[in-house]
């Protein structure tokens, strides 16, 4: 490869952050528990970056949820995931009593209306969560 090549191809190894023309302008010292330590070079480990860069980058995303909208949104997912429980059930029921008496049941139709809601708002809560 050429010398201009590969001044326009990035570093997929690398781990720290690019350099900035201007340099480095400002420094922040954070204090952390042993734990809370090894947590953070953990992730880093797994993200292939630097701890540095890790709170960086999780500082500034774009999207960023605070404990209490984690929190609703893991009791929406559960409330959800009893819901589809409770609809699979009765999709079940529904389907045993077609099988025994090889007519489909009036009341299919109307679970399978639910079952497809159901479906749908699961697939807002995970739009939700992009």
């Amino acid at each position: 490869m050429s010398e201009e090549e590969n001044a326009h191809r990035p570093n997929l190894s690398r781990r720290r952050r690019a350099n900035t023309p201007a340099g480095t302008k400002k420094r922040r010292d954070v204090w952390v528990t042993a734990e809370e330590e090894a947590a953070l070079v953990a992730r880093a480990e797994r993200e292939k970056v630097t701890v540095p860069n890790l709170l960086v980058s999780a500082a500034l995303a774009e999207r960023t949820d605070s404990p209490t909208e984690r929190r609703a949104i893991g009791a929406e997912l559960m409330q959800l995931h009893n819901l589809l429980a409770r609809s699979s059930n009765n999709i079940n029921q529904l389907a045993r009593q077609a099988n025994a008496t090889s007519e489909f049941p009036v009341e299919a139709r109307e679970a399978l209306k639910h079952l497809r809601s159901v479906a749908m708002r699961i697939d807002r809560a995970i739009e939700g969560l992009m």
